[in-house]
Protein backbone atom coordinates (compact mmCIF):
# COMPACT_ATOMS: atom_id res chain seq x y z
CA UNK A 1 0.00 0.00 0.00
CA UNK A 2 1.54 2.98 -0.97
CA UNK A 3 2.19 6.03 1.70
CA UNK A 4 -0.28 8.29 -0.29
CA UNK A 5 -3.26 6.11 -0.83
CA UNK A 6 -2.71 4.74 3.62
CA UNK A 7 -2.97 8.28 4.44
CA UNK A 8 -5.90 9.20 2.61
CA UNK A 9 -7.61 5.88 4.11
CA UNK A 10 -7.07 6.81 7.29
CA UNK A 11 -9.96 8.15 9.28
CA UNK A 12 -10.39 12.16 9.34
CA UNK A 13 -6.67 12.53 8.34
CA UNK A 14 -6.59 12.57 4.81
CA UNK A 15 -3.10 13.40 4.35
CA UNK A 16 0.27 11.21 4.82
CA UNK A 17 0.13 8.95 7.94
CA UNK A 18 3.23 8.39 10.23
CA UNK A 19 1.73 5.39 11.05
CA UNK A 20 3.55 2.05 10.78
CA UNK A 21 1.72 -0.78 10.08
CA UNK A 22 3.86 -4.23 10.96
CA UNK A 23 3.26 -7.05 8.49
CA UNK A 24 1.13 -9.00 11.10
CA UNK A 25 -1.34 -6.57 11.86
CA UNK A 26 -1.71 -6.04 8.29
CA UNK A 27 -2.28 -9.78 7.88
CA UNK A 28 -4.63 -9.77 9.93
CA UNK A 29 -6.98 -6.62 8.88
CA UNK A 30 -6.36 -8.15 4.99
CA UNK A 31 -7.87 -11.33 6.49
CA UNK A 32 -11.20 -9.89 7.94
CA UNK A 33 -11.32 -6.89 5.13
CA UNK A 34 -10.53 -8.88 1.92
CA UNK A 35 -13.48 -11.13 1.81
CA UNK A 36 -15.69 -7.28 2.08
CA UNK A 37 -14.30 -5.46 -0.90
CA UNK A 38 -14.48 -6.36 -4.58
CA UNK A 39 -11.27 -8.57 -5.15
CA UNK A 40 -10.92 -6.42 -8.52
CA UNK A 41 -10.68 -3.50 -6.75
CA UNK A 42 -6.71 -5.34 -5.55
CA UNK A 43 -4.61 -4.38 -2.52
CA UNK A 44 -4.84 -0.26 -2.50
CA UNK A 45 -8.61 -0.49 -1.39
CA UNK A 46 -7.74 -2.30 1.68
CA UNK A 47 -8.16 0.45 4.36
CA UNK A 48 -10.66 2.20 2.02
CA UNK A 49 -13.99 3.17 3.45
CA UNK A 50 -16.03 0.15 1.85
CA UNK A 51 -18.50 1.34 -1.10
CA UNK A 52 -21.81 1.36 -0.32
CA UNK A 53 -23.15 -2.15 -1.42
CA UNK A 54 -20.47 -4.24 -0.15
CA UNK A 55 -20.22 -2.34 3.84
CA UNK A 56 -20.73 -4.53 6.53
CA UNK A 57 -22.51 -1.37 7.94
CA UNK A 58 -21.63 -2.74 11.98
CA UNK A 59 -25.20 -4.11 12.73
CA UNK A 60 -26.31 -5.38 9.69
CA UNK A 61 -27.82 -9.17 10.38
CA UNK A 62 -28.46 -9.84 6.68
CA UNK A 63 -25.67 -9.71 3.95
CA UNK A 64 -24.72 -6.32 3.27
CA UNK A 65 -25.13 -5.94 0.08
CA UNK A 66 -29.12 -6.84 0.33
CA UNK A 67 -31.44 -3.87 1.32
CA UNK A 68 -34.17 -4.20 3.98
CA UNK A 69 -36.42 -6.65 2.30
CA UNK A 70 -39.75 -4.08 2.96
CA UNK A 71 -40.03 -0.55 3.54
CA UNK A 72 -40.33 0.53 7.19
CA UNK A 73 -43.25 0.97 8.56
CA UNK A 74 -44.35 3.37 11.82
CA UNK A 75 -44.20 0.73 14.09
CA UNK A 76 -40.62 -0.06 13.78
CA UNK A 77 -39.46 3.00 14.52
CA UNK A 78 -41.47 4.79 17.12
CA UNK A 79 -39.53 3.09 19.57
CA UNK A 80 -36.11 4.88 19.39
CA UNK A 81 -36.08 6.34 22.62
CA UNK A 82 -33.84 4.63 24.14
CA UNK A 83 -34.80 4.17 27.31
CA UNK A 84 -37.30 2.02 26.18
CA UNK A 85 -34.58 -0.82 26.21
CA UNK A 86 -32.82 -2.37 29.06
CA UNK A 87 -29.25 -3.76 28.84
CA UNK A 88 -28.61 -7.64 28.87
CA UNK A 89 -24.65 -7.26 28.70
CA UNK A 90 -23.29 -3.64 30.90
CA UNK A 91 -20.14 -2.62 31.47
CA UNK A 92 -20.99 0.04 34.22
CA UNK A 93 -17.18 -0.30 35.54
CA UNK A 94 -15.73 0.94 32.96
CA UNK A 95 -15.33 4.81 33.87
CA UNK A 96 -15.62 4.48 37.61
CA UNK A 97 -12.24 3.81 38.59
CA UNK A 98 -10.98 5.90 35.16
CA UNK A 99 -11.39 8.80 33.46
CA UNK A 100 -11.09 8.76 30.01
CA UNK A 101 -10.43 11.03 27.07
CA UNK A 102 -12.03 9.15 24.58
CA UNK A 103 -14.49 6.11 24.55
CA UNK A 104 -15.50 4.40 20.92
CA UNK A 105 -18.42 2.61 20.99
CA UNK A 106 -18.25 0.29 17.65
CA UNK A 107 -21.85 -0.89 16.45
CA UNK A 108 -21.40 -4.69 15.44
CA UNK A 109 -23.70 -7.51 14.96
CA UNK A 110 -23.80 -10.10 17.51
CA UNK A 111 -22.81 -12.72 15.53
CA UNK A 112 -19.90 -10.84 13.81
CA UNK A 113 -17.28 -12.16 15.88
CA UNK A 114 -14.49 -11.88 13.43
CA UNK A 115 -14.92 -8.32 12.70
CA UNK A 116 -14.47 -7.64 16.92
CA UNK A 117 -11.35 -9.59 17.06
CA UNK A 118 -10.03 -7.98 13.95
CA UNK A 119 -10.38 -4.52 15.87
CA UNK A 120 -9.45 -5.77 19.47
CA UNK A 121 -5.73 -6.80 17.41
CA UNK A 122 -5.37 -3.97 16.02
CA UNK A 123 -6.48 -0.26 16.61
CA UNK A 124 -8.62 -1.36 19.68
CA UNK A 125 -5.57 -3.00 21.54
CA UNK A 126 -4.23 0.06 22.73
CA UNK A 127 -5.96 1.49 26.51
CA UNK A 128 -3.64 4.30 26.65
CA UNK A 129 -2.70 6.40 23.87
CA UNK A 130 -0.60 9.87 23.72
CA UNK A 131 -0.89 9.60 27.30
CA UNK A 132 -4.73 9.58 27.60
CA UNK A 133 -7.16 6.86 28.69
CA UNK A 134 -9.18 5.27 25.60
CA UNK A 135 -12.04 2.91 25.92
CA UNK A 136 -13.02 0.75 23.23
CA UNK A 137 -16.20 -0.85 23.21
CA UNK A 138 -19.19 -3.40 21.46
CA UNK A 139 -22.48 -2.18 21.40
CA UNK A 140 -24.72 -5.07 20.05
CA UNK A 141 -28.21 -6.19 19.55
CA UNK A 142 -29.79 -9.29 20.31
CA UNK A 143 -30.41 -11.67 17.35
CA UNK A 144 -33.80 -14.03 16.20
CA UNK A 145 -33.93 -17.20 14.73
CA UNK A 146 -32.40 -20.62 13.97
CA UNK A 147 -29.23 -20.42 16.51
CA UNK A 148 -30.06 -17.29 18.53
CA UNK A 149 -29.23 -19.18 21.98
CA UNK A 150 -25.96 -20.30 20.73
CA UNK A 151 -24.70 -17.22 19.53
CA UNK A 152 -26.02 -15.75 22.93
CA UNK A 153 -24.47 -17.72 24.91
CA UNK A 154 -20.99 -17.28 22.66
CA UNK A 155 -21.47 -13.51 23.38
CA UNK A 156 -21.82 -14.18 26.95
CA UNK A 157 -18.18 -16.22 27.08
CA UNK A 158 -16.73 -13.39 24.83
CA UNK A 159 -17.64 -10.94 27.04
CA UNK A 160 -15.97 -13.40 29.89
CA UNK A 161 -12.98 -12.73 28.12
CA UNK A 162 -12.57 -9.67 26.60
CA UNK A 163 -14.92 -7.93 28.60
CA UNK A 164 -15.49 -4.98 26.39
CA UNK A 165 -18.66 -5.59 24.96
CA UNK A 166 -22.67 -4.20 25.46
CA UNK A 167 -25.85 -5.90 24.27
CA UNK A 168 -29.19 -4.44 24.53
CA UNK A 169 -32.19 -6.24 24.07
CA UNK A 170 -33.50 -4.31 20.75
CA UNK A 171 -33.37 -5.99 17.65
CA UNK A 172 -30.05 -5.85 15.82
CA UNK A 173 -30.85 -5.37 12.17
CA UNK A 174 -29.74 -2.83 9.53
CA UNK A 175 -32.98 -0.63 9.76
CA UNK A 176 -33.06 -0.20 13.47
CA UNK A 177 -29.48 1.37 13.47
CA UNK A 178 -31.06 4.36 14.85
CA UNK A 179 -32.21 2.55 17.40
CA UNK A 180 -28.62 1.35 18.08
CA UNK A 181 -27.17 4.78 17.60
CA UNK A 182 -29.15 6.16 20.65
CA UNK A 183 -28.39 3.72 22.86
CA UNK A 184 -25.05 3.80 22.25
CA UNK A 185 -25.93 7.55 23.52
CA UNK A 186 -27.75 6.56 26.28
CA UNK A 187 -25.00 4.21 27.44
CA UNK A 188 -22.40 7.06 27.35
CA UNK A 189 -24.95 9.39 29.31
CA UNK A 190 -25.55 7.30 31.64
CA UNK A 191 -22.35 4.95 32.53
CA UNK A 192 -20.03 6.87 31.42
CA UNK A 193 -20.46 10.57 31.86
CA UNK A 194 -17.00 11.56 33.00
CA UNK A 195 -15.14 11.04 29.57
CA UNK A 196 -14.21 13.94 27.45
CA UNK A 197 -15.39 12.66 23.99
CA UNK A 198 -16.82 10.11 22.70
CA UNK A 199 -16.68 8.22 18.71
CA UNK A 200 -19.03 6.01 17.33
CA UNK A 201 -17.09 3.98 14.52
CA UNK A 202 -17.96 1.25 12.28
CA UNK A 203 -16.68 -2.00 12.38
CA UNK A 204 -15.51 -1.61 8.89
CA UNK A 205 -13.44 1.56 9.44
CA UNK A 206 -9.79 1.60 10.54
CA UNK A 207 -8.70 4.32 12.83
CA UNK A 208 -5.58 6.15 13.10
CA UNK A 209 -6.09 6.48 17.25
CA UNK A 210 -2.56 8.24 17.20
CA UNK A 211 -4.05 11.17 15.01
CA UNK A 212 -7.32 10.65 16.39
CA UNK A 213 -5.79 11.64 20.37
CA UNK A 214 -3.54 14.22 19.11
CA UNK A 215 -6.37 16.04 17.36
CA UNK A 216 -8.89 15.98 20.53
CA UNK A 217 -6.00 17.38 22.91
CA UNK A 218 -5.49 20.74 20.48
CA UNK A 219 -6.25 23.40 22.72
CA UNK A 220 -8.88 24.73 19.84
CA UNK A 221 -10.89 21.76 19.90
CA UNK A 222 -13.96 22.47 22.03
CA UNK A 223 -14.62 21.04 25.11
CA UNK A 224 -18.97 20.91 25.11
CA UNK A 225 -21.36 21.00 22.24
CA UNK A 226 -18.75 19.80 19.20
CA UNK A 227 -19.56 16.75 16.67
CA UNK A 228 -17.20 16.38 13.94
CA UNK A 229 -16.83 14.17 11.14
CA UNK A 230 -17.15 14.27 7.51
CA UNK A 231 -19.68 16.92 7.02
CA UNK A 232 -22.69 15.78 4.77
CA UNK A 233 -25.12 19.19 3.20
CA UNK A 234 -27.85 19.49 1.82
CA UNK A 235 -28.16 15.88 1.10
CA UNK A 236 -31.77 14.84 -0.29
CA UNK A 237 -34.28 12.03 1.04
CA UNK A 238 -34.51 9.48 -0.85
CA UNK A 239 -38.36 8.42 -2.12
CA UNK A 240 -37.13 5.13 -4.11
CA UNK A 241 -38.60 2.43 -2.06
CA UNK A 242 -36.45 0.11 -4.37
CA UNK A 243 -33.30 1.90 -2.27
CA UNK A 244 -31.35 0.92 0.93
CA UNK A 245 -31.83 4.55 1.31
CA UNK A 246 -35.61 4.77 1.43
CA UNK A 247 -37.34 7.35 3.92
CA UNK A 248 -40.90 7.20 3.62
CA UNK A 249 -42.71 11.05 3.80
CA UNK A 250 -44.49 9.79 7.21
CA UNK A 251 -40.91 9.28 9.03
CA UNK A 252 -39.77 12.32 7.18
CA UNK A 253 -41.50 15.00 5.49
CA UNK A 254 -38.31 17.10 5.28
CA UNK A 255 -36.99 17.01 1.27
CA UNK A 256 -33.25 17.08 2.44
CA UNK A 257 -31.89 16.08 5.59
CA UNK A 258 -30.28 18.56 7.70
CA UNK A 259 -26.02 18.80 7.77
CA UNK A 260 -24.81 16.04 9.56
CA UNK A 261 -22.14 13.85 9.97
CA UNK A 262 -21.26 10.63 7.84
CA UNK A 263 -22.10 7.46 9.57
CA UNK A 264 -19.05 5.60 9.46
CA UNK A 265 -17.56 7.59 12.43
CA UNK A 266 -18.22 10.86 14.15
CA UNK A 267 -16.34 12.08 17.76
CA UNK A 268 -18.89 14.39 19.83
CA UNK A 269 -17.82 15.91 23.00
CA UNK A 270 -19.51 13.97 25.69
CA UNK A 271 -22.03 16.41 26.95
CA UNK A 272 -24.23 15.58 23.87
CA UNK A 273 -25.15 11.92 24.60
CA UNK A 274 -27.49 13.23 27.47
CA UNK A 275 -28.67 16.22 24.85
CA UNK A 276 -29.69 14.00 22.09
CA UNK A 277 -31.40 11.60 24.36
CA UNK A 278 -33.40 14.01 25.86
CA UNK A 279 -34.32 16.33 22.43
CA UNK A 280 -35.19 12.70 20.85
CA UNK A 281 -38.08 13.05 22.62
CA UNK A 282 -39.26 15.54 20.18
CA UNK A 283 -37.87 13.82 17.05
CA UNK A 284 -39.69 11.22 15.26
CA UNK A 285 -37.16 8.58 14.53
CA UNK A 286 -36.37 7.48 11.21
CA UNK A 287 -34.32 4.72 9.80
CA UNK A 288 -30.77 6.98 8.30
CA UNK A 289 -29.24 6.85 11.99
CA UNK A 290 -26.36 9.57 11.23
CA UNK A 291 -28.69 11.72 9.38
CA UNK A 292 -31.27 11.52 12.92
CA UNK A 293 -27.96 12.70 14.64
CA UNK A 294 -27.73 15.81 12.87
CA UNK A 295 -31.69 16.25 13.27
CA UNK A 296 -30.51 16.15 17.35
CA UNK A 297 -27.93 18.81 16.50
CA UNK A 298 -30.21 20.73 14.63
CA UNK A 299 -33.35 20.83 17.15
CA UNK A 300 -30.57 21.21 19.87
CA UNK A 301 -29.78 24.56 17.34
CA UNK A 302 -25.97 23.53 17.51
Amino acid sequence: ISRRRLGQCLFFMLVKSDLVLFQDKLFLLQKHYQRLVNRSSGARDLFAPLRSADRLNGSSTAPPSEPPTAPPNGTEYHLAYPRNYRFIIDNTDACKSRTPLLVLLVPVAPHNLEARQAIRQTWGNQSVVQGEEVHTLFMLGITEGDGAEQVQEEIKQENLKYGDLIQSNFLDSYINLTIKTMVIMDWLATRCPTAAYGMKVDSDMFLNIDNLVLMLKRPDIPKENYLTGMLMFDRPVVRSKDSKWYVPEELLSDSTYPPYTLGMGYIFSNDLPGKFVEISKSIKPFNIEDAYVGMCMKRLGL
